[in-house]
């Protein structure tokens, strides 16, 4: 069966434990799109091209270990904005999406412009305030030397720079289902994802 579920949404709204939940639920693969554009930021961090680095990613570049720091963070939003880059990982995605047994993508352009045919889109948000206390306690539990103002100050320009870029601006799909998770614990969330999908792959199954 081939079955996509695209879910994308703004950082710290939840869409990655979604996606993995989702995924683990109905035995899907899934992928963190999000974690390709790390991976080339991390590799710009260190010198390399933007679309070189895209280009030539390995499985060994999407297995770092500094791939969730607040400075990766803020250059894969740098990258994604590079159309060349963007394009460089296209295919990748779009067959990981249409490979068999189904599969979950999340990240920012995937019901938009990676999976616009996908049988189910969710766009996971909250507010900038929740948001911003979710990413300062991850951070922060990592040990990572951040505040709180400043994590929410990054997560604003973040948003700006990932909504306003020129190449697959972030955007809510026509039809896709908004899924704001402000008051929302995460079995809450997940649940009504798990719901979401449910009724979808029941109606493909008819």
């Amino acid at each position: 069966m081939r079955f996509t579920v695209a879910i994308d949404g703004p950082a710290a709204a939840g869409k990655g434990t979604i996606s993995r939940a989702v995924a683990a639920h109905f035995g899907f693969a899934h992928l963190d799109t999000g974690l390709l554009y790390r991976a080339v930021g991390a590799r710009v961090l260190a010198g390399a091209d933007p679309v070189e680095a895209a280009r030539s990613l390995t499985p060994g570049d999407m297995a770092r270990d500094d791939l969730r720091t607040a400075a990766v963070a803020q250059a894969a939003s740098r990258v994604a904005a590079i159309a060349q880059v963007r394009d460089a990982l296209l295919a990748f995605q779009r067959a990981f999406a249409a490979r068999d047994g189904g599969a979950v993508l999340d990240g920012r352009d995937i019901g938009t412009v990676i999976c616009p045919g996908a049988q189910v889109k969710l766009y996971v948000t909250a507010s900038d305030a929740v948001r911003a206390d979710r990413r300062y306690r991850e951070l922060s539990a990592n040990g990572a030397d951040v505040t709180p103002d400043g994590v929410l100050a990054d997560l604003r320009a973040r948003d700006a720079r990932d909504a306003g870029r020129a190449a697959a601006p972030m955007a809510v799909a026509p039809d896709a289902v908004v899924l704001d998770t402000t008051r929302m614990t995460i079995e809450d969330a997940v649940a009504r994802a798990i719901e979401v999908v449910t009724e979808r792959v029941a109606a493909q199954g008819q």
